[in-house]
């Protein structure tokens, strides 16, 4: 599901990156679709430059890849090529998908981009993309 990265990834490194609980809250909204910026700051409740600099943080080290689309950015996750740098991060990600806390947060980003006052409607942001393949 995830696009790999060719960057080499150092242990202590993703641990760090891994240690702070809004880049985790981050990591989770992205583990099965790319996600524009305005939802982070929406389903996060944080302001829009600390969301930046977590995304920034993880661009860095390779976990994350960005597009823009006009004037959106999108994030997604990124796998590391290193097999046990991998295998943390998938670790984690099924861990980050029993935590009722993170599903709240993935049940937040649904609301986000889908509800009857979403952000689509309110300031024309785009869908998440597998999002909008299945409602679109």
């Amino acid at each position: 599901m995830h696009e790999g990265t060719n960057r080499s990834l150092r242990l202590d490194q993703l641990f760090r990156a891994l240690a702070d609980p809004t880049r985790l809250r981050i990591i989770n909204l992205m583990d099965e679709q790319e996600v524009c910026v305005c939802y982070f700051t929406q389903v996060i409740a944080a302001p829009q430059p600390k969301i930046s600099r977590h995304l920034a943080y993880l661009r860095r080290l390779g976990i994350v890849g960005a597009r823009r689309q006009g004037k959106w950015m999108h994030y997604r996750l990124l796998m590391p090529q290193e097999p046990h740098a991998a295998s943390i991060l998938e670790s984690t990600l099924q861990a980050l998908r029993q935590d009722k806390a993170m599903q709240r947060d993935r049940a937040r980003l649904q609301r986000a981009c889908c509800g009857p006052n979403s952000l689509v409607q309110v300031i024309g942001a785009p869908m998440p993309a597998r999002i909008s393949g299945v409602i679109g």
